[in-house]
This record gives C-alpha cells, sequence and structure tokens, in this order.
C-alpha cells in the first residue's frame, strides 16, 4: 500500500457467522479521491464498508485511516476519526424531522457553533431539506431521502464518507442531483468510497476504482479505462 494513502484495507477477511465474506481484500483511497467499488449482488461490498467502519470486526487484516488503525474498533470511535457510512437502505429515523435526523448525524461535534455551521452546510448543499426541515422524514420521496441520510453523514464533518449505493431505487434525475452534490462536496475536499451497482454512473465519477467477485479484488484501475474492459462491459453493463 502506498504510504499516502488516506484510507488502506490490507489482507482484509470478514464474514458472518464463520462465513467469509470478503477474502484477503486489499484497497487503498487516498486523499481527495472519489474512488468507486464495483460488483454485483453478494459480492461482498457492503461488507467491506461495514468493516471499515467499525459495524463489523475483521477476522484478520488491517484497515487504517491516516496512519491509524480502524480495525476491530466500535462505530462510534470510527466516526470520531473522520470517517462516515451512508448505509444501504438510507436507515432513517422515520418519525423524526428532517432537521432531528440531521443533527443527530452530529452527535460528535460536541461544540454547538461547529453544529451549527455543520447544519447551514448541508442545507446549502441541499435546499430541498431545508424547504422539509419539519417535514418527518418518511414521508419524503425516495430521492429526497437518500439525500437525507448523505447530509446525515456530512453533519459529522467527515474527512471520509463511506457511500453504499445512494443510487438504489431512486429516479435517474434524483441520482444526476446526488452525484452532482457529491463531485461538489468531492472538489471542496471530502474524499469518497462509493459502492455502487449502477456501474456507469460510478465510473463516470470516481478516478479510480476496484471491481470485487465473491470477496475478492479481481480489477483496479483508472475508473474510465475500467468502464471499457471486458470484465466490466460483460458482468455489469450487459454488453
Amino acid at each position: 500500500m502506498a504510504a499516502s494513502a488516506l484510507l488502506a484495507v490490507e489482507d482484509l477477511t470478514a464474514g458472518y457467522g464463520g462465513l467469509p465474506a470478503l477474502r484477503g481484500l486489499s484497497l487503498e483511497v487516498r486523499a481527495g479521491e472519489i474512488v468507486a467499488l464495483v460488483g454485483a449482488n453478494g459480492a461482498g461490498k457492503s461488507t467491506l464498508l461495514k468493516t471499515i467502519a467499525g459495524l463489523l470486526a475483521p477476522e484478520s487484516g488491517r484497515i487504517t485511516f491516516e496512519g491509524r488503525r480502524l480495525d476491530g474498533r466500535p462505530a462510534h470511535a470510527v466516526v470520531r476519526e473522520g470517517v462516515a457510512l451512508v448505509p444501504e437502505g438510507r436507515r432513517l429515523f422515520a418519525k423524526l424531522t428532517v432537521r432531528e435526523n440531521l443533527l443527530l448525524g452530529a452527535y460528535v461535534q460536541s461544540d454547538e457553533r461547529t453544529r451549527r455551521q455543520a447544519l447551514d452546510e448541508v442545507l446549502a448543499l441541499f435546499p430541498i431539506l431545508a424547504e422539509r426541515a419539519m417535514q418527518t422524514a418518511g414521508t419524503m420521496s425516495g430521492g429526497e431521502q437518500q439525500m437525507l441520510a448523505i447530509a446525515r453523514g456530512l453533519m459529522s464533518r467527515p474527512r471520509l464518507l463511506l457511500l453504499d449505493e445512494p443510487s438504489l431505487g431512486i429516479m435517474p434525475r434524483l441520482v444526476s442531483r446526488i452525484y452532482e452534490t457529491l463531485a461538489a462536496v468531492n472538489r471542496q475536499g471530502l474524499t469518497v468510497l462509493l459502492v455502487e451497482q449502477n456501474v456507469h454512473a460510478a465510473l463516470a465519477l470516481a478516478a479510480r476504482a476496484y471491481v470485487i467477485q465473491t470477496g475478492r479484488i479481481v480489477l483496479d484501475g483508472p475508473a474510465q479505462e475500467l468502464l471499457g474492459t471486458e470484465v466490466v462491459r460483460r458482468a455489469f453493463l450487459g454488453l
């Protein structure tokens, strides 16, 4: 792994009930990048993000962030280190308002001024959330809920954002808007590790990408180059 990697995953094995979903997986994300991890259902994409985020303990291997070990640390400690996960399915508090969901995302921020500033920033990124601030999250559309989930992740002011299937079940118009916002926050310095089944959209956004199959990385390189490879075209684009 490169010494300059912001996030380094080395020879990681993890799974559920003794059955490995990741098998000796290694990858890296450098500061300021958007890196995509693409693969089919069940390939291990979500398992990797959960393990990085501290929701799943690895069986072996190392995860380092800014040179500090993350593997085996609890989820709240990982957030405090500067890593935030936006999970698949959004996992919002449906009966709480938009504003309440956002403020829960800032629980690691002890300073009230910092919380207010973070709130102002995410509402500027997603103006629809400012309009719906007092609406309960469960009454919003799927695309609006995804925006809220991303905004909640940004409330902790992470240096690395882990995004799990942000386009899942969302109309194309809102997917485009979400991806435009991700590009904007990346230009402001946020590093992103993006997990997606929407391969074309992910590789169009990312600088580099990894292809995962049955828990192993089988291909990596510049995202636009991978888009043209036979492996990606046949496996994920149906060509």
